[in-house]
């Protein structure tokens, strides 16, 4: 088979992955989305939603360093299949619970967790197959694409389920999921995909000059590698730390909405639907146009952009004024995380990739729960109580005085917290000079 034709059959393999594991996803959300509409009208309150989100992150710190040993020395098609088979099981053992009318909240935060470690192998197993299927050549704008389907399915999601609920009710939609997971794995079934060949010298400098090569230092590894190339390592600490100013802003995002709307629920659904068109337009910017050639260029100058779009979405109460700078927030995630992913897969040694992606997601996700824990308390209890002192008098000209203004000056904070992290890395010397200090991964000197 000449290269030409084996590059071909690598894209349509990596398109007709994406297409079912997006329709998986689709699904996924579709679920999500209803049983948050089940439980809110029981419950009438919030906190199990927010705790759902909580037990979904706390397993990547458990299963992460697995998943990418996983990914690396098994199969990866093996690896997706199991995958996608142990999260149809979750999703069936939450349609029997729904079915048999027994179903209580605790059954939901199991099943969560349970979906959570699955779903982790699967995202690091298929990163590190877009190695082996795409040439560097067309990676940035595979990894764009890639990263279209998840605002694809934040918009398809809420409009088939909110017009499927009323007919099909909460076990219908589950239903539906289960289908998409089943057929994303009947999919893997009949698809072969390569795996890198192991390498004993690469092996060896992973796990270090005369260790002995055991279990752990095997799942080491990926961290290792990080350690020993100093860019990639302050590349993630600082993805880790502007994780958590973000992530407790984008959890404050409905009740903030909320609060500045007068609990306009159509508005917020408007509001939360333009910053999905802001994820959907920075991945298909990324597809057509892949970013600078030196991607710390594209990276750090969006997410300071970001950070200055937050900055003002905090003194703002105008509908139209929120949308906009929720949309152009939104454009800046995927741009930074293709760039990422394509600089690790033209960086790593194919063999090693799925455990440095599994360290790398890792090290950047491990303050998101603390912030998710965090920030609400302190718009309830610190931030909204102090706008409504008369110290607020000073911060009202900026922020107002109504519902939702102590909410934006933490906004705000975050904000301006996330454009100082993001200029101070951005000129350091090791980060801009990156291409250069950092070597491509060479695969005729892989020996």
């Amino acid at each position: 088979m000449t290269d030409a034709v084996t590059e071909r059959s690598g894209i349509r393999k990596f398109y007709a992955l994406l297409l079912t594991q997006t329709f998986s996803l689709i699904g996924t959300r579709m679920t999500d989305l209803a049983v948050g509409i089940w439980l809110f009208g029981q419950t009438g309150n919030a906190t199990p939603l927010t705790l759902v989100s909580f037990f979904a992150i706390i397993p990547r710190f458990i299963s992460t360093p697995f998943a990418g040993l996983f990914a690396d020395r098994f199969s990866r098609r093996a690896v997706m299949i199991l995958s996608d088979t142990g999260q149809a099981v979750g999703t069936l053992v939450l349609l029997a619970s729904f079915l048999s009318g027994r179903f209580e909240v605790w059954h939901l935060y199991a099943i969560t967790l349970f979906k959570a470690c699955f779903d982790m192998f699967q995202g690091v197993a298929f990163q590190a197959t877009i190695t082996s299927l795409v040439p560097d050549k067309h990676r940035n704008r595979a990894n764009a694409v890639q990263f279209v389907s998840s605002p694809i399915a934040a918009i398809i999601a809420p409009a088939i389920t909110g017009a499927a609920y009323p007919l099909l009710g909460v076990a219908g939609i589950i239903a539906i999921d289960l289908i998409t997971f089943l057929g994303a794995a009947l999919v893997l079934l009949t698809m072969h995909l390569p795996n890198p060949a192991p390498n004993a010298a690469q092996e060896q400098n992973a796990i270090g000059e005369g260790q002995r090569s055991s279990f752990w230092s095997e799942i080491m590894a990926g961290f290792r590698f990080v350690w020993q190339h100093k860019p990639l390592l302050m590349i993630f600490v600082f993805t880790g730390s502007t994780n958590f100013f973000l992530a407790g802003a984008n959890a404050l995002q409905t009740p903030y909405i909320l609060e500045r709307t007068n609990n306009n629920a159509a508005l917020l659904g408007t509001l939360l639907g333009a910053y999905s068109a802001g994820t959907l337009t920075g991945a298909l910017l990324m597809a057509a146009w892949g970013g600078t050639k030196r991607r710390i260029h594209t990276m750090m100058p969006g997410i300071a952009i970001l950070g200055a779009a937050l900055t003002l979405l905090g003194t703002q109460s105008n509908p139209l004024s929120m949308a906009l700078l929720l949309f152009i927030m939104a454009i800046f995630p995927p741009v930074n995380n293709v760039s990422i992913i394509s600089t690790l897969q033209i960086k790593v040694p194919p063999a090693l990739q799925g455990r440095v992606f599994a360290a790398i997601s890792q090290i950047s996700m491990t303050l998101i729960p603390l912030s998710y824990l965090v920030a609400g308390p302190l718009a309830d209890r610190v931030f909204e109580p102090f706008a409504r002192t008369p110290q607020w008098a000073a911060f009202a000209p900026i922020f107002g005085s109504g519902n939702g203004a102590g909410m934006g000056l933490l906004l705000t904070l975050a904000g301006i917290a996330i454009v100082i992290v993001s200029l101070a890395i951005y000129v350091t010397p090791l980060i801009q000079n990156m291409d250069s200090s950092l070597p491509n991964y060479e695969p005729t000197a892989a020996g």
